[in-house]
């Protein structure tokens, strides 16, 4: 019998088809919590492995969607965005984004948070993205995320 989506992952769903996306969600066998086990699950570079971070820019929460394949480089990054940038505090990033970590998706948060995609995605055809829950996750692109977050492209290293 087919495992129903979890909620977070149909709501998730639901925010890209209402975004124009096709909204599909591929459910893992296991959680894939880091970059690395969703790239080994997916036969996927580690480089597109979209990570949703959330970090504090002068004090308010911001998400940036980073490549798996490197970390944010918090001064050079917090300059570019004009404002001093700090690692959000997990309870702070789960109430804001109201997904569990390991499982937080770039969108279907209950607001909509300033949203940052790092340049270095732009490298690869096809992305793929938590979609809510540790073992969901959805493909897309580098500018079809740029779309449905309303985010800015912007160089974290």
């Amino acid at each position: 019998m087919p495992r129903l989506l979890h909620p977070n992952a149909a709501h998730v769903a639901d925010t890209l088809i209402a975004r124009g996306h096709h909204g599909v969600i591929v459910t893992q066998p296991a959680p894939t919590r880091s970059a690395v086990q969703a790239a080994e699950a997916l036969g996927a570079d580690p480089g597109a492995i979209v990570k949703s971070l959330i970090f504090l820019l002068d004090d308010e929460p911001v998400l940036l969607l980073v490549s798996g394949a490197h970390e944010v480089n918090v001064a050079a990054t917090g300059a570019r965005l004009q404002g001093t940038l700090t690692r959000a505090s997990l309870d702070v990033a789960q109430e804001v984004t109201s997904q569990p970590i390991g499982g937080v998706a770039p969108l279907g948060h209950p607001t909509n948070l300033p949203t940052y995609l790092d340049t270095a995605l732009a490298a690869h055809a096809e992305l793929w993205a938590a979609a809510g829950h540790p073992d969901t996750v959805f493909r897309s692109t580098f500018p079809e995320l740029l779309r449905v977050t309303a985010g800015l492209a912007v160089d974290m290293d």
